[in-house]
This record gives structure tokens, sequence and C-alpha cells, in this order.
């Protein structure tokens, strides 16, 4: 795929998604809901295509929240096959293939099936040196949790109340490593961030696009990201501060 008009100096370095819309999409056709988060998979593979081709080097999707567990439990144990059967093994593959390094944020509890978990380990192990692009999948995942469990692991060892800051807080997150997105969409004309990277989040542009998940596909991307290209990001200074401190516009 060719730029076009979009700036290569201005790509955003990590894009976040919030991939809504599934259960909307499946009801349009007068489908079970379970084939909307089926046509979702699709949708996904077809976005970090996109984001290979804009190298872009981070792209985190919201695949399965922590306030998940509540839907139907039809539907759960679907979602449940979907990421094991499918992006855990019929898709790892193919992902790997392209140079994808894959990895996992959320909560590894009790309501977790053991051999979800050993298929995460196994995935992170294979695809660990590939470097194209990395696509972190939330699943069991929720902004507050990860703040609490932040904080609970930094108590744990012992910080002294003054030595608490945000860099402290940061290293304890479920990925340490993982850059504050730049860019974070969200599909299906819903305006809420649901929860999803509430800490990383603070100075993300959004961009809410009409499309569910489903329907999304490379084009949308690219839509996004020429969106994210007109905004002036000024990270609490002024246009002028900005400049002189060489932030990226």
């Amino acid at each position: 795929m060719e730029l076009g008009d979009l700036d290569p100096k201005r790509m955003p370095r990590h894009v976040a998604c919030v991939m809504d819309g599934n259960g909307r999409w499946a009801a349009k056709r007068g489908l079970p809901r379970t084939e909307g988060h089926r046509a979702g998979e699709e949708a996904l593979l077809d976005a970090v295509k996109g984001a290979l081709e804009l190298r872009i080097e981070w792209f985190t999707v919201y695949a399965f929240s922590t306030e998940n567990w509540r839907r139907p439990q039809d539907e759960v144990r679907f979602l449940l096959s979907v990421i094991a059967d499918d992006l855990l093994t019929r898709r790892r593959d193919e992902l790997h293939g392209l140079g994808v390094r894959i990895r996992f944020a959320g909560r590894r509890d009790w309501r977790v099936p053991k051999s979800i978990v050993r298929r995460m380990d196994e995935t992170t192990e294979l695809t660990r040196h590939n470097t194209n692009t990395t696509l972190t999948v939330a699943f069991n995942y929720g902004g507050r949790a990860e703040i609490v469990d932040a904080v609970r692991e930094l108590v744990a060892t012992g910080a002294k109340a003054s030595k608490i800051d945000e860099r402290a807080i940061r290293r304890h997150f479920y990925i340490p490593d993982m850059p504050d997105p730049d860019l974070f969409i969200r599909t299906s004309g819903e305006y809420r961030i649901s929860n999803f990277l509430l800490w990383e989040i603070a100075y993300s542009e959004l961009v809410f696009l009409d499309v569910l998940w489903p329907d999304f596909r490379r084009e949308h991307l690219r839509e996004a990201v020429r969106e994210y290209q007109q905004r002036e990001r000024r990270f609490g200074r002024t246009g002028e501060q900005r400049d002189q401190d060489g932030l990226p516009a």
C-alpha cells in the first residue's frame, strides 16, 4: 500500500483500538452475535496487515475485558474459543510469518482456562524475536484493574510512599515497555473509552469511526491515521513550546 497523502514522518508509533460493533453487525444481518465475533477476526487480520504496511510499531486491540465475563455464558465460551482456536492456533503461524510479535496484557486469574494461558505463552515465545510490529492483545483486561494490580505489586515490594511516582507504578504494568498510544481508535460510532488503557491514553489522540468492527479494514486505519496527522499534539504545552522542545505535531 502506498502512503499517498500520509506523512511518513508523522506516523503514530502506537495505535490502540477498541474493536466494537460485532453484535450489531450480526443483528443487522439476522445472525447470532457469535457470527459477528467470527467476522471480527477477519477484520483484525486485515487491520494488522494495514499496520504493517504503514510501519506502525505497536498495534494494541481490546479483545476481552474484565467486564465481558458478565455476558451470556454461551457468548463467553464462543469468545474464548475464537481467541484460543483462531488467534492462538489458526492465525498464529500466519502472523508469525509476517514478522508480528504477539503479546498479551491482562489478568491471568482463575477465570482464564489454563489451556488458553498455555497457548498465550507459546505464542509469545514463538514470536518474541519478530520485529515488524507488535500486536498486543488485551485479554481479561481492564484499565482500572491494571492500575490496581500495579499498585499492589509496588506496595508488596515494600516501596516507601515517598518513592512512589508515575515511573514506579508504570514499571509494574502488564507490559512495562509498551509505549503510550499515540492514536486511540474506537469503531461502531460509540464515544466511550470503556476502561481501556486508562493510564496510557492520557495524551492519545482519540478517533471515533462510524463503522462496525467486522467491516473495518486497513483503509479505515488509514482514515484514522490521516485524522491523527491533522491534529496538533501539545502535551500540555503551547504550540510554540512544543516546537522548541522538538515534540511531534
